[in-house]
């Protein structure tokens, strides 16, 4: 993940002891961010093709999907070194952003390998 630009002169460190307020570069903020909407989606195929393969049905396969959403925001906080405003703008963004951008995909492998392994 990529943190805040310190690439900038002495004026810059100055002026943002005086505001207090610190500046970002904008390319990393995109590039952490799709950073997280590519693990989720990874996940959200991995634990898809898990599901299918344990059996869940109904109710339960949604709840293990959100388990799994919930294990990789984790994951993704201690990657960041428990420091998120370091590399994101607010904590809802690297805890809620793309949860539901991966349910379609969770959804698809989870009937494909219900499928293939328990009609087939």
């Amino acid at each position: 993940m990529a943190g805040r630009d310190d690439s900038g002169s002495s004026e810059k460190k100055s002026s943002e002891a005086m505001d207090g307020v610190p500046t970002f570069n904008v390319e990393n903020m995109q590039n952490n961010l799709k950073s997280v909407y590519y693990s989720r989606t990874f996940m959200s195929i991995i634990g898809g093709v898990i599901a299918g393969i344990l059996g869940f049905t109904g109710l339960t396969g949604f709840i293990f999907y959100f388990l799994i959403m919930a294990i990789t925001s984790v994951g993704l906080i201690a990657k960041a070194g428990c420091s998120i405003h370091s590399y994101f703008d607010s904590w809802t963004q690297i805890l809620v952003d793309g949860i539901f951008g991966g349910l379609m995909s969770f959804v698809l492998f989870w009937t494909f390998a219900y499928d293939i392994v328990h009609i087939f």
